[in-house]
């Protein structure tokens, strides 16, 4: 369990968020609850969602992190798999990745498949935190995932990481804007790592 000491909000007491392992099948509404207010979801796009986690827990390999606050909330999430080029993302993006040169990045890569934090909670280091060791528990070389091409602060985050881009403009069926598909080695670069 990795403790993140809160910042002080008015009069209130700090925030201690714990990340550690998360039953995300019996916390699905839950983080599709944070999910939603991160991501701007609506209701019809949170129950066909919350299909696809349910599935997704299934696979062999598939294990999620929590960020919890000391009420036991859910502030944040990450879940992810080995990836698999049958699944349905990776039928998407390869050939994207094929025309750059870089499907061999679906083999051997452990996928973040989703990392949302609250906006509540956000700048803190947790998503960096809950990313970073979902990563580090994984026996593949590598990590891929897939973030909305644009100049983000999640972007920002993955670069930092290590991620580099190897596919960009990356379009899903029903999806409104493209999607970038970046990758980086394991284990992921750390701030020190960047002095």
């Amino acid at each position: 369990m990795l403790r993140f000491p809160g910042h002080g909000h008015g009069h209130r007491q700090p925030d201690d968020i714990v990340i550690g392992p998360l039953d995300l099948s019996a916390r699905v509404d839950e983080a599709l609850a944070v999910q939603a207010v991160a991501f701007g979801l609506g209701a019809d796009e949170v129950a066909v969602r919350r299909q696809i986690v349910l599935r997704h827990m299934t696979y062999p390999g598939a294990r999620a992190l929590g960020a919890t606050t000391h009420d036991g909330s859910l502030a944040g999430f990450v879940y992810g798999m080995p990836n698999d080029r049958t699944h349905w993302w990776s039928t998407v993006v390869e050939p994207y990745l094929r025309a750059q040169g870089h499907d061999e990045w679906l083999d051997d890569s452990f996928v973040i498949t989703e990392l949302h934090v609250h906006p509540r909670y956000q700048n803190r280091g947790i998503g960096r935190a809950l990313i970073t060791i979902s990563t580090d528990s994984a026996s593949e070389p590598r990590s891929i995932l897939s973030a909305i091409d644009t100049d983000s602060p999640a972007r920002g985050l993955y670069h930092s990481l290590g991620y580099q881009d190897l596919a960009r403009q990356v379009l899903f069926p029903s999806a409104p804007k493209p999607y970038a598909v970046m990758g980086a080695p394991l284990p992921l670069r750390r701030r020190r790592d960047m002095l």
